[in-house]
């Protein structure tokens, strides 16, 4: 996914929400039945980290160049995007390595992976479609 943003594809609905779907709605899965013995501290904990990817998510898709195209929109990485890419997949490390110090056996960072990742995705794919709304450029149509 990094890449081709980096190199540049088509846009198409399917491709900004299914991913972050799939990702939030396995991460939920995961993360529900151990948030009930989840100490504050480690809710709290979540819920910082999920505030930090939802706005590396929007930087990333505001950092995105987006042009218009005969078949739609097309979207194509900067420096600045990959360096957001690579501040978020520090930040996800750092806060992982973090919380696994202060709450050794937290089960809660385990499970939220593929939680977080499909959190920063969205917030990515939400400011991407904000963009193209406020551009007025069409989506890529999907093909049957």
């Amino acid at each position: 996914m990094v890449g081709r943003q980096l190199t540049g594809s088509l846009v198409s609905q399917r491709s900004l929400f299914l991913m972050p779907g799939v990702l939030l709605t396995i991460g939920l899965l995961t993360l529900w039945p151990v948030l009930g013995q989840a100490s504050p501290g480690e809710v709290a904990f979540l819920l910082l980290d999920c505030v930090v990817l939802v706005g590396f998510g929007v930087a990333r898709g505001a950092s995105l160049r987006l042009t218009s195209t005969p078949d739609g929109l097309w979207q194509k990485g900067t420096g600045t995007t990959l360096l957001l890419w690579l501040l978020t997949i520090g930040i996800r490390i750092g806060g992982a390595l973090v919380s696994q110090a202060i709450w050794p056996h937290n089960a809660v960072s385990e499970a939220s992976l593929v939680f977080t990742i499909g959190v920063t995705i969205a917030a990515q794919s939400a400011m991407i479609y904000r963009r193209a709304q406020q551009l007025h450029i069409p989506l890529v149509a999907q093909r049957a």
